[in-house]
């Protein structure tokens, strides 16, 4: 696996961009301080259920699911909870 802009690999930069830029984390969780593992299971969920929702079964939707699997959802989570500063505000 190889870093891609920072980011663990191409498939984290990417769904973060896409999915997750600007999403504060208390929106997914609605907590003050969610650990970073119950945010990186809320990320995988959310992504996860809009494949399922947007997409038929076939090879496009497995060829998506498969590249879900490559996200490391607790890189996100922790570049999501860094930038939240202490009013809980992003950066």
């Amino acid at each position: 696996m190889s870093e891609y802009n920072g980011w663990t690999n191409y498939a984290t930069w990417r769904i973060n961009l896409e999915l997750f830029d600007g999403v504060h984390p208390f929106d997914l969780l609605g907590t003050n301080a969610p650990p970073v593992w119950d945010l990186a299971n809320a990320l995988r969920e959310d992504a996860h259920d809009l494949i399922e929702y947007q997409s038929t079964e076939g090879l496009a939707r497995d060829y998506a699911m498969a590249f879900l699997d490559e996200v490391d959802w607790e890189n996100i989570a922790r570049n999501m909870l860094s930038n939240v500063d202490e009013e809980g505000e992003t950066e």
